[in-house]
């Protein structure tokens, strides 16, 4: 069995009867890119950590710069692979650019659902829900995938329900991006609970979608023709796009990271240096037009670029060597694991965990941020299940607090759910939602941290 890419470059729009655009000015995946740009989530982004939690730099990547950065590496690397994939195949309907806005859209939303405090907040919720005193006691009762998607919480999967239900409430499908855009999104697309069942691969490390979307998500996977893992279990084979925007993701990170650090004071030039030459082709060349440069800021820079560039050219050579193993599920690796500058590019990433991501700095305010997360989630949980259980009768407490949390996250006519999976939901929604100032402030309020003046 093997994917199609007729079937995989699906125009359709989940939840919408509209007919897929014939514009050639504007098409229907440069919507979608549109569609996300202009959501408030992605907006809420500029003040969601990428790895210096509160920065007061303002130089310094939030995780709306990392997205936009993401973004172009993706639509470069996109339409490189498109330009050789419709040479091979004869794709007369489609352009390379379909390609490359296909993954520039997804790799623009693929950070859209993490919470506050960058990857320490989907730590700080899987903590609250496997040790706090009174949320523990309630995800206990849960079983199988409703149980797993708070144990194992991830941003992933909050990134589908943005962009499919959370995002545009009122419309079925939320943003009503396409199925082609939603599954290149998907990196992981199964559901957290599998049974026990050991699959291997990339695409089976985390979960993508949580129970409540399990349906839509199936839609997706139908739409665009994924290859079906197992019978009884919602798991599948990525969509082929789906590996180059983890590269492109990959390739920004780990190159941007050590230039952010640099900025900061964590690294000297000649420490950067040590890092990105081997890397790069041709030094001799490279190390021309650096001397050139009068500023270390600027070598810097140079540098990146010159990376960067290598990168994609190796992650689109990976892919174009491997393209029918991808199609048929047999190759399930990241792309950057398969490449000649593997070592190096790993390099990167192990450097600055030692030197960035444990600083002291970092680690303060990530510490902060379990308090801050578990704490709103404490504390939410009890005031929706005392109003779900007792209506009227509910303390005066939670009535009050109640009006702290927005309408569309407590339910329909500001009734919380008699579903318990289903409040706890709305709640993580809620709180994996707020921007890491809003999230501070909230807390400050409620401890009586902060009062109004």
């Amino acid at each position: 069995m093997s994917m199609q890419w007729s079937k995989l470059l699906s125009r359709k729009r989940i939840g919408s009867s509209q007919e897929p655009s014939t514009s050639t000015v504007r098409t229907d995946f440069q919507r979608d890119f549109d569609r996300i740009v202009f959501s408030s989530a992605f907006r809420r982004m500029q003040d969601k950590t990428q790895v210096f939690p509160l920065s007061r730099v303002d130089y310094i990547r939030t995780r709306l710069t990392h997205s936009l950065e993401a973004s172009s590496i993706g639509r470069s690397l996109g339409t490189l692979v498109g330009e050789q994939i419709i040479k091979h195949h004869g794709l007369e309907q489609n352009e390379a650019s379909d390609f490359g806005d296909i993954c520039a859209a997804a790799c623009l939303a693929h950070d859209i659902g993490n919470p506050p405090f960058g990857h320490s907040g989907e730590d700080a919720i899987r903590h609250w829900a496997q040790t706090a005193k009174y949320g523990e006691p309630r995800v206990a009762v849960l079983s199988d995938s409703e149980k797993e998607d708070f144990l194992n919480f991830e941003g992933n999967a909050q990134g589908f329900r943005i962009l499919t239900r959370l995002q545009n409430p009122d419309n079925p499908g939320g943003l009503q991006l396409t199925c082609a855009t939603l599954a290149a999104f998907t990196k992981y697309p199964r559901e957290s609970f599998l049974g026990g069942s050991n699959f291997g691969g990339v695409s089976a490390k985390k979960q993508g979608f949580v129970a409540e979307d399990r349906e839509r998500f199936t839609e997706v996977a139908n739409e665009v023709g994924l290859i079906r893992r197992d019978p009884s279990r919602a798991i599948w084979f990525r969509h082929p796009l789906a590996f180059l925007v983890e590269a492109a993701d990959d390739i920004s990170y780990r190159v941007i990271d050590i230039e952010d650090g640099f900025r900061l004071g964590y690294f000297t030039l000649d420490e950067v240096m040590d890092l990105f030459w081997p890397i790069l082709p041709d030094r001799a060349k490279q190390e021309q037009r650096l001397n050139r440069i009068s500023d270390d800021k600027g070598r810097v820079e140079f540098l990146r670029a010159k990376v960067i560039n290598e990168a994609i050219g190796q992650a689109m050579s990976c892919f174009l060597d491997h393209e029918e193993e991808i199609m048929t599920g047999k190759f399930d690796a990241p792309l950057l694991s398969q490449v000649p500058a593997t070592e190096s590019m790993g390099r990167l990433i192990s450097v600055a965990k030692d030197r960035i991501y444990n600083a002291q700095e970092v680690v303060g305010i990530q510490t902060a941020g379990f308090q801050v997360i578990g704490e709103l989630l404490e504390r939410f949980s009890e005031t929706l299940d005392d109003i779900a259980m007792h209506g009227d009768k509910a303390l005066a407490r939670s009535r009050m607090t109640s009006h702290l949390i927005s309408k569309q996250f407590v339910g329909p006519d500001n009734v919380p759910s008699q579903n318990l999976y289903t409040r706890l939901l709305r709640l993580t929604d809620y709180v994996a939602g707020m921007t890491d100032t809003y999230a501070v402030s909230l807390y400050k309020k409620m401890t009586g941290i902060s009062l109004p003046s």
